[in-house]
């Protein structure tokens, strides 16, 4: 395995063309925490951004921030929390799920599109992404974005490039929108609902004009032996009372909530963050993306089918993280069919190799859809160097 570690720009792209005429497919790794995700891919070079670090722009009062792309994300949030501020979609950390060891990189971090229960208020880490460079396939360097992001016509760089796993070109820096840190933040937890009524007190609570900044569900015995239902709020002290309170007597038919704060709610947000409920497990792990009241009936079906099947809700309801054995095809078939129906779709984020090797890991693409990723894939990546196979087979 040859491992190639460029510190500028100019030598990634070098790399690149050295490789293109022979077609040596590449990897593409930041803190290589993250290298269980998606497909095998069947590689025998790794081009690594660990060399490529370094915050290139802060501005706090833009309330913009820019690194190279194998900047450690710890160094970004410390900068930030310096000041004041912090990235605004608290991204995922998937060591522990994936017993990786390693620093998240803050490339990787677009690349993946790595987010956590600030999404469903505060937006995905795309929406946050405003400026990125990148190395693609044909050796050449491209700049996308900067310090804002204007609404222009023809395709999005920065929104295509997030949640790309890497597959369309090797990115070398990255630039995003930042917010303030909440002065104060505190959880609400209900106790003992069942996740239809889990579900519609979050959806009740979203609703309103107070609001949560996070949601979620954990069934009973996956956190406590009860179930709990948590509504996260974020802000000046003074509207954390006024808006804990109205939205105390908003849903008063759950009863009445417990106030969590400090390292005992942070910690429990981390769990449900990172899915750490699944971290010392052999289960094979799924994420669900569906609409928030159609995720108890999809669930539902999964369990009568498959009983061992463990998960708990976030994002609303929007987001379902599940575990079950990891055998034969992990549930695939009965996942689908029992998502299919209500549009969702479903990502395999965690299973051995063999199994992700065979089982569509992405949600699979109608064919017009297909050949429109592939088409994009081709222009970005004539030869097919980088990650082949990570995301679908054969692109």
């Amino acid at each position: 395995m040859t491992l190639h570690v460029p510190t500028t720009e100019a030598q990634a792209c070098a790399i690149v063309r050295s490789v293109i005429d022979s077609a040596t497919p590449l990897s593409i790794i930041g803190g290589n925490t993250r290298s269980g995700l998606g497909r095998p891919t069947q590689t025998h070079s790794t081009l690594s951004s660990a060399g490529l670090t370094g915050i290139t722009l802060y501005e706090p009062a833009e309330m913009v921030i820019g690194a190279r792309a194998g900047t450690p994300l710890a160094e970004v949030q410390k900068t930030l929390a310096d000041r004041g501020q912090m990235l605004p979609f608290e991204p995922m950390d998937h060591r522990a799920l994936l017993g990786s060891e390693g620093e998240p990189t803050i490339g990787a971090v677009a690349a993946g599109n790595i987010s956590g229960p600030r999404r469903i208020n505060a937006g995905a880490a795309r929406d946050s992404l405003i400026g990125v460079r990148l190395v693609n396939g044909r050796g050449e360097a491209i700049k996308s974005g900067g310090r804002v992001m204007k609404n222009v016509t023809g395709l999005d760089l920065v929104k295509l490039v997030a949640g790309s796993y890497g597959t369309l070109g090797f990115l070398t820096e990255v630039t995003f929108r930042v917010l303030p840190m909440p002065e104060r933040i505190v959880t609400l937890v209900w106790r003992g609902l069942s996740d239809g009524a889990g579900v519609a007190l979050r959806a009740k609570g979203l609703g309103s004009p107070f609001e949560p900044m996070a949601a979620a569900h954990l069934p009973a015995r996956i956190e406590a032996e009860e179930s709990l239902t948590l509504l996260r709020l974020e802000n000046f002290s003074d509207s954390i009372d006024y808006r804990t309170g109205e939205l105390a007597l908003l849903l008063g038919d759950y009863g009445e909530p417990e106030r969590l704060e400090g390292e005992a709610a942070a910690a429990l947000w981390r769990k449900i963050r990172d899915a750490a409920v699944f971290a010392r497990t052999s289960e094979a792990v799924w994420r669900l993306s569906l609409k928030p009241y159609d995720a108890p009936q999809a669930v539902a079906a999964i369990k009568q089918a498959l009983p061992a099947m463990r998960c708990f809700y976030d994002w609303g309801g929007g987001l379902v993280w599940l575990g079950l054995p990891a055998k034969a095809d992990a549930g695939a078939a009965v996942i689908r069919a029992a998502v299919q129906p209500f549009g969702g779709h479903a990502t395999l984020v965690r299973a051995p190799a063999a199994i992700r090797a065979t089982v569509p890991v992405f949600e699979p693409l109608a064919e017009p859809l297909m050949r429109v990723s592939a088409g994009i894939k081709t222009s970005f990546d004539p030869a097919g160097i980088f990650e082949p196979g990570r995301m679908y087979a054969g692109v």
